[in-house]
């Protein structure tokens, strides 16, 4: 058993502020997840206020992976120059600010802008969680992780399923606005432990070693380790942003599905994620599986799509299920951003990294499979290109499954970290 392994299986008590910073943590993931779910859901109640073209709606719906990969590359200047604590306040307020203005958009403009500040927010928050569970809870980062990414997961599919009910009884706006409360409820801990000066004990959350907070980030780009997380969360995030918008339509074009089934479908797809997030984290971190995660993750999605390729028809609700397998490797990567690296400022450096990038490439694919579409006139083409996507985890797994530390790949290849 790795150190690793053998630290997350053993005891260790909360260090002071732990408490505040598990609810935080877990407050923080809801609000990012649940800010970025809870509008779609309400596109059509809001449309009868103003006109949403359609080229916005695209707009909206790319902005996502667009925002993230923009300021997942800012994220870690920010933490450098004002802190880990202070920057979680700041993204949170950023978020909860977006949110209330999304209340008040008076036209699409309006409403592009405020989302755009939204997602501007969570772009910051989603650097900084792995890194908030390392500086906190460097000895249960698998457990850590499992918990904030199942909060994710449900943060995920809660809004679509209470939006419009709420927005029935007390409008479009309120429902919109109402996530503001969950974000603003989240900065609570994080401001406590500020007003408390929270400190964490030198060489606590790593091994004591020198952190070379400058340049940090500049060393990322040349170690394949770091290339290789991005790529396998890019993969990730390609098939999810993908999937979310066009797996509808695929499945009514080449499986025949109605409108109603593909829509069930896609959150079957979604709900996939929910006991990958419960599990795939602890196995990570206590048994080393990447090794099987990465076949599982692999094997289950390229079936998936040659389901869909050869015989969409026979059996939707299986090659769903099994493409919805694939995105195990977001939980897998997320635990890995605190397991390979010994400090939290790594682990700062290291999240912007994998995540902007991930999230740059996932960025461009929707897009491109509805271009490739229309250029060819069938799915055929889109669908394999995904198989590529997929396969391209099977090099970054290699890479990945060598249980090494950023700072040691460095050091074996570069000299002293």
């Amino acid at each position: 058993m790795t150190r690793s392994a053998a630290e997350e299986s053993s005891f260790h008590p909360l260090r002071p502020g732990g408490a505040l910073a598990l609810v935080g943590i877990v407050l923080f993931a809801f609000s990012l997840r649940s800010a970025v779910a809870s509008l779609s859901p309400l596109v059509s109640l809001i449309s009868r206020d103003f006109t949403l073209p359609a080229p916005l709606l695209g707009l909206i719906g790319t902005a996502p992976p667009v925002c993230f990969a923009v300021f997942g590359l800012l994220a870690p200047r920010f933490e450098r120059r004002f802190g880990l604590e202070r920057v979680a306040v700041a993204a949170i307020v950023v978020v909860a600010v977006g949110l209330v203005a999304r209340g008040f958009a008076v036209d699409s403009l309006t409403l592009l802008a405020a989302t755009a500040l939204v997602f501007a927010g969570v772009g910051v928050g989603n650097i900084l969680v792995p890194p908030l569970v390392k500086k906190y809870f460097p000895h249960r980062v698998g457990l850590l992780t499992a918990v904030y990414t199942t909060t994710m997961a449900v943060a995920t599919f809660t809004p679509p399923l209470v939006a419009v009910p709420f927005a029935e009884l007390a409008g479009w706006r309120v429902s919109l606005g109402a996530w503001a409360v969950f974000a603003v409820v989240a900065t609570v801990p994080w401001v406590l432990m500020l007003a408390r000066g929270a400190r964490v004990p030198p060489g606590a959350d790593g091994d004591d070693v020198p952190v070379p907070t400058a340049g940090l980030f500049a060393r990322l780009w040349r170690l394949p380790l770091a290339w290789a997380l991005a790529v396998a969360f890019a993969v990730s995030s390609t098939l999810a942003y993908t999937s979310f918008g066009w797996l509808p339509t695929i499945l009514i074009d080449v499986a025949g599905v109605t409108p109603q089934a593909a829509g069930a479908l896609l959150s079957l797809f979604a709900l996939m994620g929910l006991p990958a997030s419960m599990v795939v984290p602890l196995l990570v971190a206590r048994l080393r599986a990447e090794r099987v995660l990465i076949a599982v993750a692999v094997g289950a999605g390229v079936t998936g799509l040659l389901g869909l390729l050869f015989a969409p028809a026979a059996a939707p609700v299986v090659w769903v299920a099994l493409l919805g397998a694939a995105p195990l490797l977001f939980p897998m990567i997320l635990v890995l951003l605190g397991l390979r690296t010994r400090s939290h400022e790594t682990a700062v450096a290291l999240s912007g990294f994998v995540q902007s990038i991930g999230y740059a490439i996932a960025a461009v694919f929707p897009f491109a499979i509805g271009l490739l579409h229309d250029v060819t006139g069938a799915w055929t083409a889109p669908l394999w290109v995904l198989v590529g996507v997929i396969v391209a985890a099977i090099p970054a797994g290699y890479v990945i499954t060598r249980a090494r530390t950023i700072e040691e790949h460095w050091e074996r290849r570069h000299g002293p970290w």
